[in-house]
């Protein structure tokens, strides 16, 4: 009887162990995501500025300052994570597109503002970088729990559900193709 009594408080124990360690670690991957969203909310906040400190300069495209404000309304509105890095991505390419515009202006690349929110923005965007690459780090530890024993078994029965990874769309991960010839430096 004393055996029968030991062996159901090690399973409890067992038990007890294994969900925490599953709440702690979906818990986990959850605040990554949250840093994610943060360095988005961050980035949202200081493209205003930009669009506006551009805008003083006239030249520029209407139509990517409107890309951009459209693609930093739509990361706003995301409903999931994976709808939020989509829209990240794009609006990411379109501020690279207008730091590299900038190139061919030098009043405004002088621009004491625009040289501050530049910096501001590269530095977000390495920091959505990283909090992307721990999201995906506590991702895979959370999913790992998920399918191994035995903490499986206390995960299917308490319905703990798997989260996606932030990946790359494919149409990104192409190499770029480098043209020196179009710069005279190819002859």
């Amino acid at each position: 009887m004393l055996l029968i009594i030991g062996i159901l408080i090690v399973l409890l124990i067992f038990g007890v162990v294994a969900y925490n360690g599953l709440i702690r670690a979906r818990m986990q991957t959850q605040e990554a995501w949250s840093q994610i969203d943060v360095q988005l909310k961050r980035r949202n906040d200081l493209i205003p500025n930009l669009i506006e400190t551009v805008k003083g300069y006239g030249k520029y495209e209407q139509s990517t300052l409107d890309k951009i404000t459209s693609l930093r309304t739509q990361v706003q509105q995301a409903a999931s994570p994976a709808e939020a890095m989509a829209a990240s991505d794009a609006l990411s390419r379109q501020v690279s597109g207008v730091f590299a515009i900038a190139e061919n202006y030098p009043d405004l690349k002088a621009n004491t503002n625009y040289l501050q929110l530049q910096e501001e923005l590269t530095n977000t965007e390495n920091k959505i970088a990283y909090s992307r690459q721990l999201y995906n780090s506590v991702t895979a530890k959370y999913n790992t729990k998920l399918e191994t024993v035995p903490t499986n078994i206390i995960a299917n029965f308490f319905h703990f559900q798997p989260e996606d990874f932030l990946q790359i769309p494919e149409a990104e991960k192409a190499v770029p193709k480098i043209d020196f010839g179009s710069n005279g430096l190819g002859d």
